[in-house]
């Protein structure tokens, strides 16, 4: 009997620590971890498009996370999105003339925000702006430009530069001969 007990509290400790394992996870995936506010600083940064962004997002310098997506907003008088980043405490050393531009993980993972550094000796600030940002590149548009370029192209072995003869040159009239092609009837 007390066997039976034992083996049941311990098959109730395994189920419970294997939920904890549960949770714990599903707050990484879901970038829930860091769900207080950590100490740190804010600045703004403006894009055309942000994609599929969305707020808690990684916000990396180097490939190392510096900070989150704080909120993303939309400027009605400029048109573009407003992006908030909660930059840690401790990276205080970033210069005012860093780049943002939106990313993302792997061919369909999410995106984030990836800070390139300047040159300048002054560093942002709680309330800074990044001025210089990229926006994020949009799978579609990319491939939507690909195929109208080369529709535009036309069919392979054609070319737009076949020489006509002006006219009175070489026997050439106002109609180079291509009407008696399109429609034999037209004469």
């Amino acid at each position: 009997m007390l066997h039976s007990k034992t083996v049941e509290i311990g098959v109730g400790l395994f189920v419970a620590l294997g939920l904890a394992a549960l949770f714990m996870l599903a707050m990484k995936v879901s970038n829930l971890a860091t769900f207080t506010g950590e100490p740190g600083y804010e600045v703004s940064a403006r894009f055309e498009n942000i994609g599929g962004l969305k707020v808690r997002s990684a916000v990396t310098m180097s490939g190392v996370r510096v900070g989150r997506v704080k909120a993303i907003e939309y400027d009605d008088t400029s048109y573009q999105a407003v992006v908030t980043l909660g930059i840690e405490e401790r990276y205080t050393r970033i210069p005012t003339d860093t780049t943002a531009s939106i990313f993302t993980a792997g061919l369909l993972g999410e995106q984030y925000v990836a800070l390139d550094a300047g040159g300048e000796e002054e560093y942002l600030s709680d309330g800074s702006e990044i001025q210089l940002s990229q926006s994020a590149l949009i799978l579609e548009q990319v491939v939507g430009q690909f195929l109208f370029s080369k529709a535009a192209e036309g069919p392979p072995g054609t070319t737009d530069d076949v020489p006509v003869p002006a006219a009175g040159e070489g026997g050439a009239t106002e109609d180079p001969g291509w009407g008696g092609i399109v429609d034999p009837f037209a004469q």
